[in-house]
């Protein structure tokens, strides 16, 4: 089988990552780079000897797939570009600025027949796959994202950059609609949102509870799910998961019912190397992707009603003194 030649458009922080994997992938010839500034380019096109441009569209056609790793503002624009070109693509998360935008890719690799994955990327989180068969019907999510501030992410909403990620999680296990948001968050650091916190409550009542961050000083990433028949904990940091189940305890004389606690260690492994193979695998295979478009869209969306009623209520500049009233 021909290998497939692969673009990464976007050599920042994580689109130098997305080229070291695809430099990996047996059936992956990685065959240019392309970001604005040349130098960034040259030096992350150089270990494998990639071609670097400044220009994504002279290669449109020339690569089979193509990562996405621009700024989120530019998700669409180059990733309609590529799709038009007949290039499957993996846009980074969130997908794109509105749901109009989402809408027009996945139509668009709908009419090409290519693929369109969404770089979310903890759905390759090994501790989370661990639970797949475990999972089912939720009555209740707790889930924590809480990071130090990075400050090549203050021009984009803690929403967007770190509690999308739980989101889209969260709607994957729930086999339900969202059927009421209930978000409040406070400006910190940035003149975005820094700090938020979500109810979602769902048509079969489940409900979530999502909270990110960052403005802390100690990580944290912890997502915890109670089922009728279980209560499930994962630690993605740790990489450690907890089942906890009721049964009845055989040496009691009553039938009582006790609580028995099993903790896996989960082993480690490359969730974005992960992520590529299950796209090429995609690609190749001609199979629907782990994280499809309408997946990330489902993410967006519920990402922009939050960040859309939290930002409603926050003065514009904001002061830490003013945050509170804002709440």
């Amino acid at each position: 089988m021909q290998r497939l030649r692969a673009a990464v458009i976007g050599a920042g922080y994580l689109g130098r990552f997305h080229a070291q994997k695809y430099a990996a992938l047996p059936d992956v010839d990685l065959c240019a780079v392309v970001d604005l500034i040349e130098e960034r380019a040259l030096e992350v096109a150089a270990p494998s000897q990639a071609q670097a441009l400044t220009d994504y569209r002279r290669i449109l056609d020339v690569v089979d797939v193509a990562s996405v790793v621009v700024p989120p503002e530019s998700h669409y624009a180059v990733a309609k570009d590529c799709l038009a070109a007949g290039v499957h693509v993996l846009v980074e998360k969130p997908m794109t600025r509105t749901l109009a935008e989402a809408d027009e890719l996945i139509a668009l690799a709908r009419r090409q027949g290519l693929v369109l994955q969404v770089g979310h990327l903890e759905r390759f989180n090994p501790a989370l796959l661990a639970l797949r068969g475990i999972l089912h019907q939720p009555m209740f999510i707790e889930s924590h994202r809480i990071a130090s501030f990075q400050p090549r992410r203050a021009g984009v909403s803690v929403v967007m950059d770190l509690m999308i990620h739980d989101i889209d999680i969260i709607l994957n296990i729930v086999a339900s609609e969202v059927a009421a948001i209930r978000p409040m968050g406070l400006s910190v650091l940035t003149a975005e949102v820094d700090i938020a916190n979500a109810r979602l409550e769902f048509a079969d009542g489940c409900v979530a509870n999502v909270t990110a961050s960052r403005v802390s000083h100690s990580p944290l990433r912890k997502i915890r799910i109670f089922q009728r028949d279980c209560y499930l904990s994962i630690d993605y940091l740790e990489h450690k998961v907890t089942i906890a189940r009721r049964e009845r305890d055989r040496a009691s004389e009553t039938g009582a019912m006790r609580i028995v606690t099993e903790e896996k260690n989960i082993e480690r492994a490359d969730a974005l190397l992960l992520e590529l193979q299950g796209f090429v695998h995609a690609v190749i295979n001609k199979t629907p992707p782990v994280v499809s478009g309408e997946d990330g869209r489902r993410a967006l969306a519920v990402a922009l009603a939050i960040t859309g009623a939290i930002e409603h209520r926050l003065p514009r500049p904001n002061a830490c003194a003013g945050a509170t009233e804002a709440v």
